[in-house]
C-alpha cells in the first residue's frame, strides 16, 4: 500500500512539474543535456575604463546546453555549474551598462529569450545570444545588455575562489587591471568539466 501511494506521489509531482514548468533535472540527466560545441574566442584590448583580461579569452559556446520543455530551463543551468563546480548562482538579466567584475571569473548561461551583449567595453564587441547559449567571462571583461526580448532570462555562477565585486567608473581601473591577473585558473569549464574547452583557451601563465 504504501508503495502504491508513492508511486501516485510520483506520478502527481511529476504531472505538477510538467505543468508549472518547475522540474529540475538530476546530475546524470543534466549530462546529458549538454552538446559538445567549439570554444569561440574573443579577445579585447584595454580600453581605458575597462581593463579586460591581459591573457585569457572571453569564451562563448553556442547552443552548448539543450532546454527541453519538461524541465525549468534555469534549473538545468543551475544544475550543470554546479556539477562543474560553478557556484553561487542567480536568475536575472544582465545589467544595461557598462561593467566587469575584476575579482572573479563569471558564466552567463542563457536560459530564455535573447539578448544583444557588448562585450569588452564600448570598444568591444556585440553579440546575439539565445537560449542554450554559455559565455565564460575571465575577470574584467567588460558586458552590458544593450537590447534583450522580454522573456530573457540569464543564469550567472562563479568558480569557488575569487570575490564578487562591480566595477563601473574609471577611478578603479588600475586596480582593477593590477587585480585581473591575480585571480586563479578555474580548476573546471563551467560547462564540460575537468577537459573542457575553456582550460586550452585560459592556459596557465
Amino acid at each position: 500500500m504504501q508503495g502504491y501511494i508513492m508511486s501516485v506521489l510520483q506520478r502527481t509531482k511529476k504531472a505538477v512539474e510538467q505543468v508549472t514548468g518547475f522540474a529540475a533535472p538530476g546530475r546524470q540527466e543534466v549530462t546529458d543535456l549538454v552538446r559538445r560545441r567549439k570554444a569561440n574566442e574573443f579577445w579585447f584590448k584595454d580600453d581605458g575604463l575597462v581593463p579586460n583580461h591581459p591573457f585569457w579569452p572571453l569564451v562563448v559556446y553556442r547552443g552548448a546546453v539543450r532546454l527541453p520543455e519538461e524541465f525549468d530551463p534555469a534549473a538545468v543551468l543551475e544544475e550543470l555549474f554546479e556539477v562543474t563546480g560553478w557556484g553561487d548562482s542567480w536568475r536575472n538579466g544582465i545589467y544595461d551598462y557598462v561593467h566587469y567584475h575584476s575579482r572573479i571569473h563569471e558564466v552567463l548561461g542563457v536560459a530564455a529569450g535573447t539578448a544583444k551583449v557588448r562585450f569588452g567595453g564600448k570598444k568591444g564587441r556585440t553579440l546575439s545570444l539565445k537560449a542554450g547559449d554559455v559565455a565564460v567571462l575571465p575577470a574584467g571583461t567588460g558586458h552590458q545588455c544593450l537590447s534583450a526580448s522580454d522573456d530573457l532570462l540569464v543564469v550567472g555562477a562563479y568558480p569557488p575562489f575569487g570575490t564578487y565585486d562591480e566595477c563601473t567608473t574609471a577611478q578603479e581601473h588600475d586596480r582593477a587591471l593590477a587585480t585581473t591577473k591575480k585571480v586563479s585558473r578555474p580548476r573546471k569549464d563551467p560547462v564540460y568539466g575537468s577537459r573542457g574547452p575553456l582550460l586550452q583557451s585560459w592556459k596557465k601563465t
